[in-house]
C-alpha cells in the first residue's frame, strides 16, 4: 500500500483469518466443542458451508478450499481501489479489503419453470441448527429466490442462537406441528401453528426454542444465498412491544390461521385464505392459501412478478401450463414463469395450495 498516494483504509470491524475446510460439521465440533470458539455466521442455511468463529482474540472464517498458508480479511470503512484489495504477504498470506457493511446483492432473475415432486429432486440435507432441508427449487432462478421444505422430526428444544439474515424477503409457513419462536420487539415468544406464518423483515433478530415432533415449515427468501448472523449481545424477548416498527421498509407479520376467515377470490373462483402479506411487504410480496369452493377448477392469468411459487399443503390437482399437464399431489412444489397462464383441473376436495408471489 505505500507505493500508492491513495489513502490507507481504516480499520473497522474484526479482521477474519480463513482456514481451508472440507468438511464443515466435523471443524465446527472441534473449534466450538474442543476450542470454546463460537458461531458468528454461518451459510447457506439449508446445506452450511461457511462459518465465521470468534474466540481467544481471533475471527475465523471456515470454508472450503485447499490448505496453504491462508489468507485474512480485513473490514474497513473506505475501500482501496479495486486493484488494491488484494494483497499478498511475503509468507504468501493473502490479504483482502472488504467492506464492513457490503451492500446486499440480488442476483439477476433467470425465470424457468419449476416442478419439485415430494421424494423427487435433491436429497434432503441437514442444515443449520439440525434441520432438515428440501430444496424445492434447485435452479434458484438464477440466484435470486430459495425455497425449502424444512422439518424437525425428532422436535424438543432447538439449538438455535439470537441471530438475524441479510436478505430482502423472507417468510416461514408453517404446514404441520408447531414451532415456538421469539422475535425482536414484537412480545414473549408465541407459537406458530398449522397454517400460521410469518414474514420475517430484513435483519430482524430472532431465535427458534422448540417444535413439536414431525414439525414441517415452508420457507421462502431472496435471495438464494444470503448470511445467517449471530447476535449475542440481543436477548430476547426484548421487553418491548413496536409492532409498527420498519425494517428496510417492512414490518413484523405474524398470520394466525384460526383467527382468519375465509373469502371468496374472484379471479380463481376459489376461496381464499389473505395471510397480510401485501400490507406487511409494502406490497413486494403477497402470500394466500387457496382451497375449492364446489368448483374443481381454476384459471390464473399472466403476471408480471419475478416469482409466482405454489406448495401444494394437503390434496392434489393437475397443474395445467404451456399446453402440458403435471398432476400434483401433497408437498409438491411449483414457479411458473413471469407472463405465463396456468390452471388448476382436478381439484380433490381437501385441496389447500400455498401461493406466494414476489415482485
Amino acid at each position: 500500500m505505500t507505493s500508492t498516494n491513495e489513502p490507507a483504509p481504516v480499520a473497522a470491524g474484526p479482521a477474519e483469518v480463513c482456514l481451508a475446510c472440507d468438511n464443515l460439521a466435523e471443524a465446527l465440533a472441534f473449534f466450538t466443542g474442543v476450542l470454546g470458539f463460537r458461531i458468528e455466521a454461518i451459510f447457506p442455511a439449508d446445506e452450511p458451508s461457511v462459518a465465521s468463529l470468534s474466540g481467544h482474540g481471533l475471527r475465523l472464517r471456515l470454508a472450503p478450499g485447499s490448505g496453504g498458508p491462508g489468507a485474512l480479511r480485513l473490514p474497513c470503512r473506505n475501500l482501496p481501489p479495486a486493484d488494491l484489495r488484494v494483497l499478498t504477504a511475503p509468507n504468501g498470506t493473502r490479504i483482502e479489503w472488504v467492506a464492513t457493511e457490503a451492500p446486499l446483492e440480488i442476483p439477476p432473475l433467470t425465470p424457468e419453470f419449476v416442478l419439485t415432486r415430494a421424494g423427487q429432486g435433491p436429497g434432503a440435507g441437514v442444515g443449520r441448527a439440525g434441520m432438515i432441508y428440501r430444496d424445492l427449487i434447485p435452479g434458484r432462478q438464477g440466484g435470486r429466490f430459495i425455497a425449502s421444505h424444512i422439518a424437525i422430526p425428532d422436535g424438543g428444544p432447538v439449538a438455535d442462537w439470537v441471530h438475524f439474515h441479510e436478505v430482502r424477503f423472507q417468510m416461514i409457513f408453517c404446514r404441520r406441528g408447531w414451532v415456538r419462536l421469539v422475535y425482536e420487539d414484537q412480545g414473549p415468544p408465541f407459537v406458530l401453528a398449522a397454517g400460521d406464518c410469518v414474514l420475517q423483515p430484513p435483519r430482524i433478530r430472532h431465535r427458534v426454542l422448540e417444535s413439536s415432533p414431525g414439525l414441517e415449515v415452508v420457507e421462502l427468501g431472496c435471495p438464494a444465498i444470503h448470511e445467517t448472523l449471530a447476535d449475542h449481545d440481543m436477548e430476547l424477548p426484548t421487553g418491548r412491544l413496536a409492532p409498527d416498527r420498519d425494517f428496510d421498509g417492512q414490518v413484523f407479520l405474524r398470520h394466525v390461521a384460526a383467527d382468519t376467515p375465509w373469502t371468496d377470490d374472484a379471479e380463481s373462483g376459489f376461496e381464499r385464505r389473505d395471510t397480510g402479506m401485501r400490507a406487511a411487504t409494502r406490497g413486494l410480496a403477497d402470500a394466500v392459501v387457496l382451497r375449492p369452493a364446489g368448483a374443481r377448477e381454476m384459471s390464473a392469468p399472466p403476471r408480471a412478478a419475478e416469482l409466482l411459487f405454489g406448495f401444494v399443503l394437503e390434496g392434489a390437482a393437475v397443474l395445467a401450463r404451456a399446453g402440458q399437464d403435471h398432476p400434483l399431489a401433497a408437498t409438491d412444489a411449483f414457479v411458473i414463469p413471469p407472463g405465463e397462464a396456468w390452471a388448476l383441473a382436478q381439484a380433490s376436495a381437501d385441496l389447500t395450495l400455498l401461493r406466494v408471489t414476489v415482485g
